[in-house]
């Protein structure tokens, strides 16, 4: 399994992005588990962000609710993370994966990220 995200860059405080995690070698209608983005800032942990499970139900940490929306494209194989009203805080490198919808786990390893930069 496979699952590369993509979408980030380099933004202003208040800008917004869009990132996609594409997966390969499952289909993502068939995953009972959830989808889920998560990020690493430098120095921290990995921290779940958002995730969406097959029904479509989401759940979202604290400090992204209300600016990030999470959706998915089954169709396409493919998860989104929009995100709008970014803060400096929000910088970090985004990963995706498959795991609980309160993405305390994770099924697989941890594809190539991608970064989020946002400048004050």
């Amino acid at each position: 399994v496979q699952l590369q995200a993509s979408g980030g860059g380099l933004v202003q405080a208040g800008g917004s992005l869009r990132l996609s995690c594409a997966a390969s070698g499952i289909i993502f209608r068939t995953v009972a588990n959830a989808m889920g983005w998560y990020r690493q800032a430098p120095g921290n942990q990995r921290e779940p962000v958002a995730t969406i499970t097959s029904g479509g139900s989401t759940n979202y940490a604290d400090s992204v609710k209300g600016r990030f929306t999470i959706s998915r494209d089954d169709a396409k194989n493919t998860v989104y993370l929009e995100m709008n009203s970014l803060k400096p805080e929000d910088t970090a490198v985004y990963y995706c994966n498959v795991g609980s919808s309160d993405g305390r786990w994770v099924r697989y390893s941890w594809g190539q990220g991608t970064q989020v930069t946002v400048s004050s």
